[in-house]
């Protein structure tokens, strides 16, 4: 069941501390993607963010994704250490809803050309609107699925042809859920991005194109990064909008 997020215009899934599972603009609104060219580090990033709602004028609330990068993947616990500042500056802002953080996000090692230092790739706020086709982002999706009552890395350790379709068939799936939990579907898609270091082909000829349909049409872009914890092979995110700015800092 979607929540609602009535200060900042769109509904959203809940997810885990960090980020929510996805996000779709309410009526009368529509999301607006920016990106940072080139990348900032990511507490002056925090500013910009401040400073370009501001101007706007838009509340902070209207944030709803933030695209991430970091300098490697890092083990479970360092990643709950990389959140925790994270989270309490969102939570600064007052942007939890009912305890819960609205904000989708998206955050990948990029392994060519590395960074030094975390960094903010771009971000998505909601903004009034009268164009009637939705809008959406949907966080990052590693290969990692319930099952036997916990949760667990789809083909853990097999990074062979057949563990990676697994892998990405498990990640297809689990956006496709929910997309239908937003009741929108893979046709609405503006950007389909796909995180890996390992070939890509087969995967999005055999597991990603045949699930998407037409949103084969707005192509599919592969990042050269890991998802953020080591252990983990395969991220894919999607978002739909109408209006996407470029910020130079």
């Amino acid at each position: 069941m979607l929540a609602e997020n009535i200060s900042g215009n769109y509904s959203f899934i809940r997810g885990i501390g960090p980020f929510s599972s996805g996000v779709i603009a309410r009526p009368g609104f529509e999301i607006v993607h920016a990106a940072f060219k080139p990348f900032v580090a990511l507490e002056r990033g925090y500013a910009l963010v401040d400073r370009h709602l501001k101007e706007l004028p838009r509340p902070l609330a209207a944030l709803c994704g933030m695209h991430l990068r970091i300098p490697k993947a890092l083990s479970r616990e360092a990643f709950d250490e990389f959140n925790r500042p994270y989270i309490e500056r969102l939570r600064s802002w007052g942007l939890e809803v009912d305890g819960a953080n609205p904000v989708t996000r998206t955050n990948v090692a990029p392994e060519a050309s590395p960074i030094a230092e975390p960094m903010l790739a771009g971000f998505f706020y909601t903004v009034p609107s009268a164009a009637g086709a939705a809008t959406f982002v949907v966080s990052g999706v590693p290969e990692i699925a319930s099952r036997d009552g916990g949760v667990q890395i789809v083909a853990r350790g097999d990074t062979s042809p057949e563990g990676m379709r697994q892998k990405a068939q498990c990640v297809i799936d689990a956006i496709g859920a929910r997309l239908a939990e937003m009741r929108v579907g893979w046709d609405g898609a503006t950007a389909i991005n796909l995180y890996t270091v390992h070939d890509a082909y087969p995967l999005i000829t055999g597991v990603v194109l045949p699930a998407i349909g037409r949103a084969a049409h707005v192509g599919i872009t592969w990042h050269f990064s890991r998802p953020p914890v080591t252990g983990l092979e395969l991220e894919i995110d999607v978002h739909a909008v109408r209006q996407e700015i470029v910020l130079t800092p």
